[in-house]
This record gives structure tokens, sequence and C-alpha cells, in this order.
């Protein structure tokens, strides 16, 4: 006689893996700034934020600042903020950045890994910005999740843009205004929860793991990197591609 087996044991979802224990708070960070570089550029807005299981958030906060540069006209185009509205509406840069370096602390005291898509350039750039204004700088941001660096790990072949509209449309993630450190904020938090959703089964459970991990995995890929750019002529022999993660 055969035997009739719970309806359950033929759900998809009765055998899909446990998702990673760190997505289910996570905090948030984005800047946006006057240049592309994180020594000598300066930031223009911030956000920092706290999202839940579902990406809602539970915690936020937002700054405009003014630079005390000219923010020049190729970053105003990207990000909307211009000099003289810096300088009208934004705080004072050091007042800035002294905030998010307390808010970021915070959120790692209390046990939260920050998501920060391309973290290098966002860390690195607030330690010498803190340097500059005589704050104690943030040397050692962790537990840290990138999810651009686990994107290129775990598909590494496909093709197109790895910019976070092209990612965040590719995991069905809403980005409303890109280039506004709020929206990108909010977004790559959401985009590292639906990277934990699909690669479930590879990737680590704590966070602790996988920030260990993201660095070997950036580093790889600085290297795979280098290796092309000195390939077509971008680079030169003797040059490399700066693989630490998450600060430089």
């Amino acid at each position: 006689m055969s035997q009739v087996l719970p309806e359950t044991l033929f759900d998809d979802d009765f055998f899909a893996p446990e998702v990673p224990r760190w997505s289910t708070t996570l905090g948030v960070f984005d800047l946006e700034t006057t240049g592309v570089d994180v020594t000598g550029d300066r930031i223009v807005t911030a956000h920092v934020g706290v999202l839940d299981a579902a990406g809602r958030v539970t915690r936020q906060r937002s700054w405009v600042a003014d630079p005390g540069v000219e923010i020049p006209e190729g970053a105003t185009a990207i990000h909307g903020i211009s000099t003289a509205f810096a300088r009208a509406e934004g705080l004072p840069a050091a007042q800035v950045v002294a905030e998010i370096v307390t808010e970021l602390r915070a959120i790692f005291a209390a046990g939260i890994p920050v998501v920060a898509y391309n973290a290098p350039y966002d860390f690195s750039l607030l330690k010498y910005e803190a340097l500059r204004h005589g704050i104690d700088p943030i040397l050692a941001p962790s537990p840290v999740i990138d999810p651009l660096v686990v994107d290129k790990t775990f598909d590494r072949y496909r093709r197109g843009k790895r910019t976070l509209d092209a990612v965040a449309a590719h995991y069905d993630v809403l980005l409303e205004a890109a280039h506004t450190a709020a929206d990108d904020a909010v977004a790559a938090g959401r985009v590292a929860q639906a990277l934990a959703v699909r690669f479930a089964d590879r990737l680590p459970q704590t966070d602790v793991e996988l920030h260990t991990r993201q660095i070997s995995w950036a580093r790889a890929q600085a290297e795979s990197l280098t290796e092309y750019f000195i390939k077509v002529g971008r680079l030169e022999p003797s040059e490399a591609l700066d693989g630490a993660w998450p600060i430089r």
C-alpha cells in the first residue's frame, strides 16, 4: 500500500535554505560628494539608517553639508546639489562629519552590520573628512556588507554594468532617485537582503564571517580587474588596483 506524504513536503518553501541571520536588521550608509578622490573630495549629502527584515526603514538621518569648497558642475549634475544650495541650506561640514561618525558608531555598537555599496569609497572618504576636521575617524568599520562585492562573487560572469541602479534593477529592488543619498542607501540595503535570499545556501550565516570573506573576495576581484586592465592597456604592468576592503 502506498504511503501518502504531507503536502508540505512538496512545497518549494519547505526546502528553501535558511536566510542568513545578518539580513534581518541592517544599517545602511551612503555619501554623495564633490568628486571621486577619497582623500581630497568632500561630503555634500549623506544618509545613515536601519532596515528591518522586510526592508522597511526603522531609523534614519539625512544631511546636507556645506563642503566649504565649490561643488563641480559635473558632481551637481549627478546628485543635484549646487554650491549655492549647499551654502544656503547645508550644515557646517565638521558638524555633519561628526554626526555621521556618531550614528555609524552607534549602529556598529548595537551589533548591527552596515551596508555600503562600494564600501571602500564611502568609508575611506568619511575617514579623510574626519581627519580633516579633527574628528576621531572610524578606521576599521566592521561588520560591513558590500552588495557590489557579494554580487560580483556569486554572479561573476553576468554581463552588464554593476552600478547600484543596474544591480538594483537586476534584483527587482526599487531605486526611485539614484544618486540621492537616502534612496541609494536604502536600495543598497534591500539589494543586500535580496542577495541573502538568492544565495542563502552559499552565504555565511553570520555578519562577522561574511565581513571576513569579503576582504579576500574584494582583493581577488581587484587582482582580476588589474590583469584585465593591463591586458587592454588601461594600466601599466607595474600598476595595480587597490583591493583593500572595506576601507583604504
